[in-house]
């Protein structure tokens, strides 16, 4: 019996799980991909390859999240566009929800909770103990 994760999805959320943040690139195109799919959006081609990300990207779109305090608070929900041109949705971590804007440059970490990793993003500026870039390992 095998271990490794069957299906292109399942071996994304298995990486993310081990800490590290991927997107796929396609070698008969050279577009980027995300999120992973069997097959080039772009192109058709088969079985994009699985890419570590060079991290870096900027907040495309943001709108805030409204909750009472005991249950967490405001927080941003973000779509970011990355460096190699793809977009996805998380949050920008260690800024107040109104300090969020288009534009901000980010730089993506994988946070690990209960064993499932996830993509957050830090401002560009923020202090580097505070932010682990994604293609570095497990952030708590």
């Amino acid at each position: 019996m095998s271990t490794s994760p069957q299906g292109i999805q399942a071996q994304h959320q298995q990486a993310l799980d081990e800490g590290r943040f991927l997107i796929q690139h396609c070698g008969a195109c050279g577009q980027h991909v995300y999120f992973p799919r069997e097959l080039c959006p772009h192109c058709g081609a088969l079985a994009p390859a699985l890419v570590a990300p060079a991290g870096g990207g900027a907040v495309h779109a943001v709108t805030t999240i409204r909750r009472k305090a005991e249950q967490g608070g405001d927080y941003n929900l973000s779509l970011v566009e990355l460096d190699e041109g793809v977009r996805l949705m998380s949050r920008v971590e260690g800024l107040a929800p109104a300090a969020v804007t288009v534009g901000l440059r980010v730089t993506a970490r994988v946070v690990v909770n209960a064993g499932r990793g996830l993509v957050v993003f830090d401002p560009v500026d923020a202090p580097a103990s505070a932010a682990t870039p994604a293609t570095a390992g497990v952030a708590a």
